[in-house]
């Protein structure tokens, strides 16, 4: 589904989606009020949302979207990069943040990872989140109380503490610190040269042994613990 205030832009990404294999477009909303309606009636997958929008922004209309209908994913696409727009919107549930200049192959890849249960972001925006996250010091989350993003731009490693926290592994640090570079699951299994299933593996353990809910939160807690 896609939602914009501008007519021209919304018939546009709706054609671009059309065009696109493996994607139905099952409606379009001009604002957040309209659009919180269509997802009650449509139930879409993903939502592709601008922000800055009359009556009902975006983020509010996130915000409803995610709390009445968890199943629906919502992916920001916006004008607007700024912090300002960046970080409300994914506090509200967003699980993916693009811009307008983002082109077909980065709108598909951002539907996939987030229907797949990860997170869309576009490369600068991995990098935003990187930048706040390291300018909030240890200790602290530039991202909590979101459910939103995985992945960040920065250089995989695997480095880390000493004594690694929560009995986390060697291995299982290595592959916490390349799920913070933002690499996919396929792309962790092809650098470590292990199956896919044994990466689900070392996630599934990370994930229990230090109490993250998704790949953004592991993301924060990488980052606090040094594990880059």
């Amino acid at each position: 589904m896609v939602v914009d205030d501008q007519r021209i832009v919304r018939e546009g990404i709706v054609t671009l989606l059309g065009l696109l294999p493996g994607i139905e477009v099952v409606g379009s909303a001009g604002d957040g009020e309209e659009a919180v309606r269509v997802v009650a009636e449509q139930q879409p997958q993903v939502v592709l949302m601008d922000l800055r929008m009359p009556r009902c922004d975006g983020v509010e209309a996130t915000r409803r979207i995610r709390t009445r209908y968890p199943a629906t994913q919502v992916v920001v696409l916006t004008t607007y990069a700024d912090d300002d727009s960046l970080f409300p919107a994914l506090r509200a549930g967003a699980r993916g943040y693009l811009t307008k200049d983002a082109d077909s192959d980065e709108i598909a890849r951002a539907i996939a990872n987030v229907t797949a249960g990860q997170a869309g972001l576009s490369p600068a925006i991995q990098s935003r989140v990187l930048d706040a996250l390291s300018a909030a010091g240890p200790g602290a989350d530039g991202l909590a109380g979101t459910s939103g993003p995985p992945g960040t731009g920065g250089p995989a490693g695997t480095a880390g503490p000493a004594t690694l926290p929560d009995g986390l592994t060697a291995r299982e640090a290595e592959v916490l610190g390349l799920v913070a570079a933002g690499l996919s699951n396929a792309e962790i299994a092809g650098r470590l040269q292990v199956s896919m299933a044994t990466v689900k593996t070392h996630i599934n353990n990370l994930f229990a042994k230090t109490g993250v809910r998704d790949r953004a939160q592991a993301v924060g807690y990488a980052y606090r613990h040094g594990i880059t």
